[in-house]
């Protein structure tokens, strides 16, 4: 049972790598393309989750021959799970304040709010799907990173709302207010993440 979960482990963590690898690359180009920053962020934020992913599959492809080792394994993928937590939250901070202070909002794009929707469709079941199997096999690094799919949810909507009232309403700051509101979120998830992996010691 143990290894069908650390399979299915690795299979989730496999398919957040490369559809955010995927979702990054057409995000960038796309806003390169358009002028868009909200899509450049939004793809370059699709590359830093694929580095909470990749942690997972360093995680789950460990041969442990011990349950010490295998714990000690856990606690490190913890500990980078919750540091990209804050690489995240200090990257869309940066972004936010900085359309803020340009005055620059995201350019209408139309096809950019199809790929938020989309990602509002996996995400939800990516980030449910690994939290599931994270409790099972008891992994807090999994479940941490069940809780950035999930703050990556929160930022496709943050996209889908910017975009959308940028697009119908011209309202341009609305995305980087978003984008402030979820560092916050993002912050507070790294911290709650490195506090458990430390009381995990005593």
């Amino acid at each position: 049972m143990k290894h069908l979960l650390q399979r299915k482990a690795r299979f989730l963590s496999y398919f957040t790598v490369i559809y955010n690898v995927v979702e990054g690359i057409i995000s960038i180009a796309l806003g390169i393309g358009t002028g868009s920053i909200a899509l450049i962020g939004f793809g370059a934020d699709s590359f830093i989750e694929s580095l909470s992913g990749s942690v997972m599959i360093w995680r789950f492809t460990q041969r442990t021959v011990s349950e010490v080792e295998e714990e000690k394994i856990e606690k490190k993928a913890a500990k980078l799970v919750g540091y990209s937590f804050f690489l995240l939250g200090a990257y869309i901070l940066f972004e936010s304040l900085r359309d803020l202070y340009l005055g620059e909002g995201p350019e209408p794009s139309a096809v950019g709010i199809v790929i938020a929707v989309l990602s509002l469709i996996i995400m939800p079941w990516l980030a449910h799907s690994k939290r599931k199997v994270g409790k099972l096999l008891n992994s807090k690094s999994l479940v941490a990173d069940s809780q950035q799919t999930f703050i990556c949810t929160m930022m496709s909507v943050a996209l889908f709302v910017g975009l959308g009232l940028n697009y119908f309403f011209e309202l341009w700051w609305a995305d980087a207010f978003a984008g402030i509101f979820f560092t916050g979120l993002t912050f507070k998830e790294g911290y709650t993440t490195l506090k458990e992996e430390k009381m995990c010691d005593c």
